[in-house]
């Protein structure tokens, strides 16, 4: 009997082991027959090993191409020496330049691209004096190397006239705000003398001096013309300080190819006009620093 009982009672074990269920995995699903699938050692690295130099020195190629690219196709850095463009833009600015927006080429739609136009100030390669050319023999003066930023007054096929302050394209005048101002020094900020009220339409500043009136017979591009037409691809440019800037009343128009970009935003600027604080470099760039003008939009 007892015999007996022992063997039911391993049946019923045996029974029990073989029916019971195995915990749920999802592995099992999604491996084929169910079966764990089974790890691959791990691959040893070929080669010697990388140094500490030698990672540096791959991490630092990257970034100089990087560098290269962003500023031959994306954005580039110039530094304004002159006052032409006073108070729009200051001398000792520090200019981000927007490249790609004018890449030459068809504009796409899903791109931040765009056409130049009327009122944009952008920063081009100095095409040249032919009415003078003595004056290009200066070293800070010199043809392609030298970049200008100057404002966008006529695109290609308008007709430009200059009667006393007033721009005329296409026999209307170009609404701009005029502001009646004086030179300090060389390298100061216009002062303010008068800033009347702006009219509607007016969306940037000019800057003449008190009793001042131009006409087109005082700049070499009219040669006794009263009205020019711009050429196709290339544009008619002014400074917005009218009474002191070399531009295309001066030398003529500036070539499609010969633009850079749109100058975009101040991301630095020194006071040149301001004395040695006298607390060495760091002293000077501290304190001569204009931080207000960090960030500032050129418009």
């Amino acid at each position: 009997m007892a015999s007996n009982r022992t063997t039911e009672k391993t049946k019923n074990t045996e029974t029990e082991t073989s029916t019971e269920a195995k915990p749920s995995s999802f592995s099992r699903l999604f491996h084929r027959n169910g079966h764990e699938k089974k790890e691959l050692p791990p691959v040893k690295p070929q080669g010697p090993p990388k140094s500490v130099w030698r990672e540096y020195f791959e991490s630092a190629v990257v970034t100089v191409i990087m560098a290269l690219f962003g500023m031959t196709f994306i954005v580039q850095a110039v530094k304004v020496p002159t006052g032409s463009m006073q108070n729009t833009i200051t001398i000792g600015d520090h200019l981000l330049v927007n490249k790609f927006i004018f890449a030459p080429g068809k504009s796409l739609s899903f791109l931040p691209q765009r056409e130049i136009k009327r009122g944009d100030i952008i920063v081009f390669k100095y095409p040249g004096n032919p009415y003078d050319p003595k004056r290009d023999d200066r070293p800070d003066n010199r043809p392609i190397f030298t970049n200008y930023v100057k404002r966008v007054i006529g695109t290609p096929g308008d007709r430009i006239r200059i009667k006393g302050n007033n721009v005329i394209v296409n026999d209307e005048v170009v609404p701009e705000h005029h502001i009646a101002a004086r030179e300090i020094n060389q390298k100061a900020p216009l002062e303010i003398i008068n800033d009347p009220p702006r009219k509607p339409g007016e969306l940037y500043d000019v800057y003449y001096k008190p009793g001042t009136e131009d006409d087109a017979s005082d700049y070499d591009v009219f040669q006794g013309k009263d009205e020019i037409t711009v050429p196709p691809d290339s544009y008619f440019v002014m400074g917005d300080n009218r009474n002191n800037s070399e531009d295309s009343r001066y030398w003529g128009f500036v070539p499609r190819d010969l633009v850079i970009g749109r100058a975009m935003f101040v991301y630095w600027s020194y006071d040149e006009s301001a004395p040695d604080t006298g607390f060495s470099i760091i002293g000077d760039f501290l304190f001569n620093t204009r931080w207000s003008r960090t960030g500032k939009l050129v418009k």
